[in-house]
């Protein structure tokens, strides 16, 4: 990279941190329990519209893995989440009600809570359908990863996002409130994937599965991007970008091996696909808050529904981590 670029990148990470700082203003603190966080904690954030049923297995699920506290930004919900959160021991909370699209759909808000408290811990940046695999996530904490990440002089890990899916049509599938969404979503794309490198941040740009494969078949290109990096040691110098699909400085992108070896890297098993889409969907066409005005909840909104739903004959039904290794959609690297 030039030294013009690199110039560009640094003009670039002080106006994201000045963004965040200066969008703080827009955050009302609900409650904070951060005085109870210890300094190996690993802590996790999360924006949150709408998602009281997520929370209860969300929770549940971050908890046995090893998240030691959790901060929210609640972006208008209506529907008990907030009050919910806010009387669980491990959880500090802030609200707004303004535009998630003018910060960056959330970005610029958690920008600012991990520079606030996160810096010097291992930090999870999460949206509250995503739910992080690793290797040997059955049998090793999160913690014991993050150990290991610092004694190999790592400072992120790269995940690639896995759309699961249930059988069938997406209304028909009823989720519970607390349930864990993979009873339901048990299938996904082991193959159709796209992968190039973004040559501004370094970072692997992959697409595809089942999104590009039945809401965007003639455009695969505008499908949503699977790349991301959530575990992140944080430091008062990092932001994300764009969600969490890149950060600045640019070298905690290089989560792969150039050089033909392999790099620990996990998957992030998304259960967006559910009856809680139906909705979703509606919402925020009305809303227009997402990116590129809300195209990805265009395409699920006008897709018909098939019998199968997002099955086919080539989906592959989740097993464990070692299924997800064998298939090359993540590695252990080094760690044995």
């Amino acid at each position: 990279m030039g030294a013009l670029s690199a110039y560009g990148l640094r003009i670039e990470r002080r106006r994201c941190q000045i963004r965040a700082i200066r969008k703080r203003r827009e955050l009302t603190r609900i409650v904070n329990r951060t005085e109870g966080i210890s300094e190996s904690d690993v802590l996790a954030f999360v924006t949150i519209r709408n998602e009281l049923r997520r929370l209860p297995f969300f929770l549940e699920y971050y908890r046995q893995l090893g998240v030691r506290h959790f901060f929210f930004v609640d972006n208008g919900s209506t529907d008990g989440g907030p009050e919910m959160l806010a009387d669980e021991d491990d959880v500090s909370l802030w609200s707004t009600s303004n535009s998630y699209r003018r910060s960056r759909f959330g970005t610029d808000w958690l920008n600012w809570l991990k520079l606030r408290y996160g810096v010097g811990h291992w930090t999870l940046t999460l949206d509250p359908d995503e739910f992080l695999i690793y290797p040997f996530c059955d049998s090793r904490p999160l913690l014991a990863l993050c150990d290991w990440l610092d004694q190999s002089g790592a400072r992120s890990l790269g995940t690639m996002l896995i759309d699961m899916y249930p059988r069938g049509p997406l209304e028909e599938v009823e989720y519970q409130t607390g349930q864990d969404p993979f009873e339901l979503a048990q299938w996904f794309d082991s193959g159709n994937y796209m992968i190039s490198k973004n040559p501004r941040y370094g970072n692997l740009w992959i697409q595809g599965g089942p999104r590009a494969r039945v809401y965007f078949p003639t455009e695969p290109e505008k499908a949503p991007s699977l790349n991301k990096i959530p575990l992140v040691k944080w430091d008062r110098r990092y932001v994300h970008v764009s969600s969490t699909h890149m950060l600045l400085p640019r070298g905690l992108n290089l989560v792969y091996d150039e050089a033909g070896g392999e790099k620990m890297s996990g998957c992030l098993l998304h259960a967006k696909f559910l009856d809680t889409l139906v909705d979703k969907a509606a919402e925020e066409i009305e809303r227009r808050e997402h990116f590129a005005g809300g195209r990805e909840y265009d395409a699920y909104h006008a897709a018909r529904s098939e019998p199968d739903g997002l099955w086919c004959q080539w989906s592959e039904r989740y097993i464990d981590w070692r299924q997800l290794e064998l298939l090359g959609l993540m590695s252990k690297g080094n760690w044995a």
